[in-house]
């Protein structure tokens, strides 16, 4: 059986591997491992595997993050198979070399690599992919092969490639506002591709925004909250210090926001760190480049939109609505994260989905029988980034009632690919229906968590919570 995987992340080579493992013929394909946002992840994977720690310490704290709209049974589903994924790693020889605290967390559980972990973790994974037979192939898939509710493939750069089933981990949809620290293209075009040909996405209004973005001349970069973990003090342009750091990503990119709506620059002060260059080679070097040293100058920040807890709605074996399609990773959602990510549960799910969708697929044996090729509509990106823009401003760090209706109205004018006008549409809709704040969704209009919006959101061309 031949099996598709889309994306060259850690969900997408983890579930390559397993399901070489278990004797698939597995073609990846994307673009080479670095420009995956999992090779610029910095800090680390949250396991709950050390002495004094727990299931169930790390799933309150997950839950807490959540703001208790998580999916409880697929929370402790995901926490019970870390031991798993952390040995998973360790089997292809991974040496982790500590362990930090960040935000939200209990307990100091995120195993990192001196702070750029995703590109090791991948460079590994990927090795074994190769060693395992594992087929790379470079290329965009611009849409899925779907007829009649099934997908029978992927296009790639317009030529029709099949295959028995595909699993789907080309990540979030971070990428469609102007801001991110992530890939520029990380749009989400194939969750919105999924939507149009009947594949349901769930809380697409949940987009946690980094609380400290760097917006430099070489780019935009994410300075890592390991760095507020050991000891980095946020302060204004006064010098005062405003939030407690190592609250949830949340609060701390609202209490950033605040700020700046007060006219005051913020920055992350670092300079009491001692060994910033050897915890931090990564940033230490990108800031060095900005011609910043961290040990003698403020870090100037900005929150940026860095994850996305919606997705394609997955059941908790990811599965989609379509049949032969999977999604792993931030392209899919089963209610892992709730209305809020906790730091560093991203790589586990990453791993536990990448492990779990291979069992998945081997159950289900899917079958792609002789079927005339699908219809490929060869759309046209068009004005992107008007779109980026659009959700930037109406649908941002935070919203209301009039300013998501008012994006509503200028994206219909927007000329561009009609699959992200429809997943940018759904942000907007799913924020709109949402009349409460809660996690990572602020309504300046509705300022308090609302108990009877303790639920889901569903998008399938109409928002229904």
């Amino acid at each position: 059986m031949k099996i598709g995987v889309v994306g060259t992340g850690i969900a997408g080579i983890t579930a390559s591997i397993s399901l070489a493992k278990r004797g698939f013929d597995v073609t990846v394909i994307g673009p080479g491992i670095n420009s995956s946002n999992s090779y610029l992840a910095q800090a680390g994977v949250a396991f709950p595997i050390l002495e004094g720690d727990s299931i169930e310490a790390h799933f309150v704290d997950t839950v807490r993050a959540g703001k208790y709209l998580n999916d409880r049974e697929t929370v402790w589903f995901v926490l019970s198979k870390a031991s798993e994924a952390h040995d998973f790693l360790i089997s292809l020889g991974l040496k982790f070399r500590g362990e930090e605290l960040e935000g939200g967390h209990s307990y100091p559980r995120v195993f990192t690599i001196r702070n750029e972990t995703g590109k090791h973790v991948t460079r590994l994974l990927y090795m074994r992919a190769r060693e395992l037979g594992v087929n790379f192939m470079r290329g965009t898939v611009d849409e899925l092969a779907a007829k009649g509710g099934k997908v029978y493939g992927v296009f790639v750069d317009d030529e029709f490639l099949r295959f028995d089933a595909v699993v789907l981990a080309s990540g979030g949809y971070s990428g469609l506002f102007k801001f991110t620290a992530g890939s520029p293209s990380n749009t989400g075009l194939l969750i919105g591709d999924a939507l149009m040909k009947g594949a349901p996405a769930r809380d697409l209004e949940f987009v946690q925004f980094h609380p400290t973005g760097y917006v430099g001349k070489n780019g935009v970069f994410l300075i890592s909250e390991a760095v507020r973990g050991a000891g980095a003090k946020l302060i204004n342009e006064d010098g005062e210090r405003f939030v407690n750091e190592l609250s949830t990503r949340d609060v701390v990119s609202r209490a950033i926001y605040e700020q700046m709506m007060l006219g005051k620059r913020v920055f992350l002060d670092a300079t009491g760190i001692e060994d910033f260059k050897v915890r931090f080679p990564q940033i230490y070097a990108f800031l060095m480049r900005e011609n910043l040293n961290p040990y003698r100058d403020p870090i100037p920040v900005q929150p940026i939109a860095h994850y996305t807890m919606g997705g394609i709605s997955v059941d908790r074996w990811y599965r989609t609505g379509l049949r032969n399609l999977y999604a792993v990773g931030e392209a899919a959602c089963n209610g892992f994260h709730g209305a809020n990510r906790l730091a560093s549960n991203s790589l586990l799910e990453c791993l536990v989905s990448g492990l779990e969708v291979a069992r998945t697929v081997t159950r289900d044996r899917p079958k792609c029988r002789g079927v005339k090729e699908p219809r490929h509509h060869g759309y046209e990106p068009g004005d992107v980034e008007a779109i980026k823009e659009i959700l930037w401003r109406r649908a941002g760090i935070m919203r209301s009632a009039r300013g998501l209706k008012k994006g509503l109205r200028e994206l219909e004018e927007v000329k561009a690919d009609p699959r992200l006008k429809l997943l940018a549409r759904g942000v907007l809709e799913c924020a709109l229906a949402r009349e409460e704040s809660r996690g990572a969704h602020y309504r300046e209009d509705f300022p308090f968590t609302r108990k009877e919006f303790e639920r889901p959101s569903f998008f399938s061309g109409v928002c229904r919570l």
